[in-house]
């Protein structure tokens, strides 16, 4: 799952290098406001506009040189540029910088650089520019990586883009580096130019234009995922209507992306925008969950925000067709020749719809999801459709229409996911939902556990955890061999959130979290539970008789993968001790598997220690029954561990 929260896109996964690269927005503070109702923006960087333009992030070379914003020299849709006024009496090197998304990670590989380029006339008439680009350290000047754009004729009435590549030849020995676009100042006395859309891109994840960092769209590769629910979350919805994401303005040249105000207090570039979201699919061979935009914005507020009426039903209807048919409508159809225009002529596969995000946050979901559920139907009757409510509002409960699924989101202490283990076991038949199926979209132990089982999720800071735990990870592991031993009713499942950029945080925990310096990637305890999980399921699950002892303090789940002929027990001790395990089972050649595990409960994964809790091979060395007779294992499964075994039939 995918939501742009704690910079998980703009500085995240999205592997733009430069912040505020087209000056879009910024960030604000948004809190309750004492003797009014509700929340409100209470502090910007932006001291007259909410959201609006800044430099933040951008510093000038050169005695002199100023830097101010433009609106009168806009790029495409993008409102604003940056305005570069060099002195009459400058010398030596001229220009501007970029401190990046806290730094730029800087090694031997190929980065490509653009920017957009405007002269003023007649400041800057006759003259040609040179412009120079490099890598540098902000705290010794060195260049580690340089190159030249001679004899520019910048022009004056639209943008020149102009491109090279930055190749170092060494790594830097941290992030703290700069961007650095120069000019020589005798040949520039007295010129502005107008800048924008000034962007550096590393390699990406498997080569695509406008991409994923490598390392982050790597380690979610390495989970082996199934599908990818996007874009979100609250993210989709927006502070207000017009503010929504909305597909139709982050498609195409970025040019053409004004951005908007992102549901998480900062402003979101929309370089990462649903073809980018595809892609991401494509690359990684996954099933695309869609979430379009039911026709309800949150506010400000977080809850109760604004909802279409019934009688405006009909533009979010077909604003959700026409994405569909961006995203998999043949090349003649209307919108597949857009996509195929914008360099993707071949259909994505889209098999789910969710419809809407947390939708129990509005009194209005019952008509919003019956209006849109039933015209998508009738328009692609093969769709699996998702509810993004069912009974979570005290107000109402959704239908949910036989074969369609509920998306189901929950945020807890650990506690809680044993207590809740069974949660599924004859739910379909409890709820008289027998056809109707279920999304784990969004789980994770967010705190230690509190005397009262309240669970804050105001996100304070001395409640919250940080960096998941080994404990975190257990239950979280219990929960999910819950949904594993109801294959019929859970066919889908994630944690959330996945990814957040360590120095902006608008909630903690995450699976995966970084910085500028790809060498600080950490995977959390949570993530190397989501990859065994992932990578060690099989193709049916199997009936386990127990002849003694039960279900909890410890949990399991079998399955068989038919097609490798492996049967897979994964089974977790949530005691402070180690428990015998005797299985009698068929006739296996060998046996062998993971442990995950730590020295204490509250163990975790940091940027300094990045495998405190990490899974480990275990080495059983057991043999089975010889002539296809039954056979026997014992073992004695360690304390707090959560394990796979692998049998070999």
């Amino acid at each position: 799952m995918h939501e742009d929260i704690s910079h998980s896109g703009d500085g995240g996964i999205y592997a733009e290098m430069i912040a505020n690269r087209a000056f879009q927005g910024s960030y604000s503070t948004i809190q309750p406001l004492e003797g009014y109702s509700g929340s409100f923006v209470t502090a910007s960087e932006n001291t007259i506009v909410p959201f609006g333009p800044v430099t933040t992030a951008w510093g000038t070379i050169g005695d002199g040189v100023r830097t101010t914003l433009d609106i009168l020299h806009p790029l495409g849709v993008l409102p604003t540029s940056l305005q570069i006024d060099i002195p009459l009496n400058a010398t030596g090197e001229v220009g501007f910088e970029n401190y990046g998304w806290w730094g730029f990670d800087v090694r031997p590989q190929t980065y490509n650089v653009s920017f957009y380029a405007l002269g003023n006339f007649p400041r800057n008439m006759g003259n040609t520019t040179t412009f120079t680009v490099s890598f540098r350290s902000n705290t010794t000047d060195e260049v580690f990586a340089e190159s030249t754009i001679s004899d520019v004729p910048v022009p004056f009435i639209d943008f020149l883009k102009l491109s090279t590549t930055l190749v170092p030849t060494k790594a830097a020995p941290d992030s703290n580096n700069k961007f650095v676009i120069t000019m020589d100042g005798e040949a520039v006395r007295g010129n502005t130019f107008y800048i924008n859309l000034v962007s550096v891109f590393p390699e990406t994840f498997k080569g695509y234009e406008n991409g994923l960092r490598n390392d982050i769209a790597s380690a979610f590769y390495d989970i082996k995922p199934r599908f990818l629910r996007f874009p979100g979350g609250n993210n989709l919805e927006g502070y207000s209507p017009a503010q929504r994401w909305n597909w139709r303005k982050n498609i195409g040249p970025l040019p053409a992306r004004r951005g908007r105000v992102g549901d998480w207090t900062y402003f979101n570039t929309d370089g990462l925008g649903l073809l980018e979201y595809l892609e991401r699919t494509e690359a990684m061979d996954i099933t695309a969950v869609l979430g379009i935009y039911a026709g309800f914005s949150l506010d400000v507020w977080g809850q109760n925000g604004a909802s279409y009426p019934l009688g405006g039903m009909q533009e979010i209807l077909q604003d959700a067709l026409d994405e569909i048919e961006y995203a998999s409508g043949g090349v003649n159809t209307t919108y597949g020749a857009l996509r195929a225009l914008h360099g993707h002529p071949e259909p994505f596969q889209v098999s789910h719809i969710e419809i809407g995000n947390e939708d129990w946050f509005s009194s209005t979901y019952p008509y919003r999801f019956e209006y849109l559920y039933n015209g998508l139907k009738a328009a692609h009757p093969d769709l699996i459709y998702i509810s993004s409510a069912y009974n979570e509002n005290p107000d109402y409960n959704i239908s949910l229409p036989a074969g369609s699924m509920w998306d189901f989101h929950q945020y807890q202490e650990p506690s809680w996911f044993l207590e809740n283990f069974d949660q599924w076991d004859n739910w379909q038949q409890d709820t008289n939902n027998t056809e109707v199926t279920v999304l784990l979209g969004e789980y994770s132990a967010i705190q230690i556990d509190t005397p009262d089982g309240v669970v804050n999720y105001s996100y304070p800071v001395d409640v919250h955890i940080f960096y998941p735990r080994l404990l975190s990870a257990i239950a979280e592991g219990v929960y999910a061999i819950g949904a594993e031993r109801n294959p019929n009713t859970v066919k889908m499942s994630s944690y959330a959130p996945s990814l957040q950029n360590r120095n902006f945080t608008n909630w903690t925990p995450d699976m995966i979290t970084y910085d500028s310096n790809v060498d600080n990637t950490v995977l959390s305890a949570s993530y190397w539970v989501q990859w065994v999980f992932s990578r060690y399921q099989g193709t049916h699950t199997l009936p386990v008789n127990v002849t003694t002892g039960q279900i909890n303090p410890m949990f399991w789940v079998a399955s068989i993968d038919t097609n490798r002929n492996v049967v897979y027990l994964k089974i977790i001790n949530t005691l402070n001790q180690a428990v015998p395990l005797n299985l009698d089972l068929p006739a296996f050649n060998s046996v062998n598997g993971t442990i995950t595990t730590a020295v204490d409960l509250n163990s975790y994964n940091y940027v300094n220690n990045k495998t405190e809790v990490v899974p480990q091979p275990l080495d059983l060395g057991a043999l089975g029954g010889a002539g296809g007779g039954d056979a026997q294992f014992q073992w004695s499964v360690p304390k707090f561990s959560i394990n796979v075994l692998q049998f070999d039939l």
